[in-house]
């Protein structure tokens, strides 16, 4: 059974792409912990991350990296944090979360609720970051 992060990629449900490969994908999360808050997912359909065979867990990483360059050069913050929890959605994936102090990766707050135009404007910015890498 296709997974939500499956019907994303597949366009069935829309999203805030950020970028693709042929083998993993980047988007906005629509309730994101800060602004900016992206999910890189693997195509191939992992519920568990270290699942992953070990060359292709690295390019991922590899992919998340240069997103994580591109979120650090379109969105104010000192870093981005990295995490991987997995429980939500049964399909591999690393949240990639702009900081600028260390609560900012706590998923126990509240969420943010962005409008569409706000992650549209967001996700823009971090693709215009991407493509000048």
């Amino acid at each position: 059974m296709a997974t939500i992060f499956s019907k994303i990629m597949a366009g069935e449900i829309p999203c805030h792409k950020i970028a693709e490969t042929d083998r993993y994908f980047a988007f906005l999360d629509i309730n994101p912990v800060q602004m900016g808050h992206t999910l890189v997912v693997p195509k191939l359909e992992k519920d568990y991350i270290f699942d992953l065979e070990d060359d292709y867990l690295a390019e991922m990483m590899v992919f998340a990296k240069k997103i994580a360059r591109a979120q650090k050069n379109a969105i104010p913050c000192l870093r981005i944090g990295v995490a991987v929890i997995g429980l939500e959605v049964p399909h591999a994936h690393v949240h990639l979360v702009p900081l600028t102090q260390e609560g900012d990766l706590d998923f126990r707050k509240p969420k943010m609720n962005p409008t569409q135009e706000d992650l549209a404007e967001t996700a823009a910015k971090i693709r215009t970051a991407y493509e000048q890498l």
